[in-house]
């Protein structure tokens, strides 16, 4: 019998990076999602193709999948979970905290057992694995919590792997870029953790999840805005613009210079970390709408993600603003585009609230702040 692994999230990521990860250590991956097309192809067919995003477009065939409908077969996935050896998520920060509602379920099936379970987020975002974990727990009976602190481990981890923007015929087809990196922290049931070919276990996250967030995001998000002020349509075209690398390069020295001073990294190897990034922009497998890498600017300009979190690192490590970081935040909140939700929330509460209410709202920087005041004065200069 194979061991089971519940994903939750059959979008391109979780088909593309992690569900295949998982398939080819041995498990029999059950999708969970909300999407009824989806979930009712991947039933129909039991397999889908993965393309390398690359020269040679490489192919390869992922079979022996199922699906569940996480919002109309709660019981059912509650009961994939309660037999699972691992449970992962690819939703997006804003969905995780959904799913901790069944995951509880499948927890409270699972007590009495001595079976392990790990539950890993594979989020764009810092802890999300103990953000879940916050989510679950007060949902669990008294025993049930027992039975997670000796049972359940809930490690942290570190993504990346670029998904272009694509339409194939069949609908569970997904391009990849060749690159990926998927780094977890060592739970405390460590001879338990799941063996799976191409996760590495760290005995710290921080520097892994910081160094991603703060190069592959905030590059790829610098390279949105600013190629979309140049009316600019792709972010392959978008990375050769000499003035877009420019600033896509002096933002990246600056969260660059903020890792290497935190972390200890070799300035060397992370010059080279920064090229290597920069390279897979210009991919032009990979290439996607700078739009479509723009979209939802309030979560990224938010007080946690890419670009205030380094910015505001960057003022305590070096009592300085950092120019270029302030720049991009300042792009990113004149980011106009009719077909995402955030951007059009961003842009009415400019108008209606002004400028400086909406800096203090969307980012939690304090008027008068040296990095408020650039983030303004920036704004005001470009166009």
């Amino acid at each position: 019998m194979k061991k089971i692994a519940v994903h939750f999230g059959a979008g391109n990521i979780g088909r593309g990076f992690i569900g295949w990860l998982l398939v080819q250590a041995g498990y029999q991956v059950v999708f969970a999602d909300v999407d009824e097309k989806i979930v009712e192809a991947i039933n129909t067919q039991g397999e889908y193709e993965v393309i390398l995003a690359n020269e040679e477009q490489e192919r390869f065939m992922i079979e022996g999948v199922q699906a569940v409908n996480s919002s109309k077969e709660v019981e059912r996935l509650a009961k994939y979970i309660s037999e699972a050896k691992i449970v992962t998520t690819a939703v997006g920060p804003t969905v995780l905290p959904r799913v901790a509602e069944v995951i509880a379920k499948g927890i409270e099936l699972r007590v009495g057992s001595a079976e392990y379970l790990t539950v890993i987020a594979c989020e764009n975002m810092i802890g999300g694995s103990e953000i879940l974990q916050a989510a679950v727990l007060p949902l669990l009976t008294v025993e049930a919590k027992e039975y997670a602190k000796k049972f359940v481990a809930f490690p942290n981890s570190a993504v990346d792997r670029i998904v272009p923007n694509q339409n194939h015929e069949n609908l569970l087809t997904v391009t990849v870029e060749p690159f990926y990196e998927w780094v977890v922290e060592e739970p405390l049931n460590e001879e338990n953790a799941p063996e799976i070919a191409g996760l590495n276990y760290v005995p710290d996250l921080t520097p892994y999840i910081e160094r991603k967030l703060f190069t592959v995001n905030t590059g790829h998000a610098v390279t949105a805005y600013f190629g979309h002020m140049r009316n600019i349509k792709s972010i392959e075209d978008a990375i050769h613009n000499e003035k877009v690398l420019f600033i896509v390069r002096s933002a990246l020295e600056e969260t660059g210079a903020l890792l290497e001073k935190k972390f200890q990294f070799s300035h060397h190897e992370h010059q080279a970390y920064i090229d290597k990034i920069i390279e897979r922009f210009k991919n032009p497998y990979v290439s996607d709408y700078v739009t479509r890498v723009g979209r939802s600017p309030i979560r990224k300009i938010g007080e946690n993600d890419r670009f205030i979190q380094p910015a505001r690192q960057f003022v305590e490590a070096f009592n300085e603003t950092p120019k270029a970081l302030a720049i991009a935040i300042a792009a990113a909140m004149k980011f106009e585009e009719p077909t995402d939700e955030e951007a059009c929330a961003l842009q009415k509460a400019i108008k209606e609230q002004g400028l400086d209410q909406t800096i203090e709202q969307y980012t939690g920087l304090k008027p008068y702040t040296k990095l408020f005041e650039k983030i303004r004065t920036s704004y005001h200069e470009l166009v």
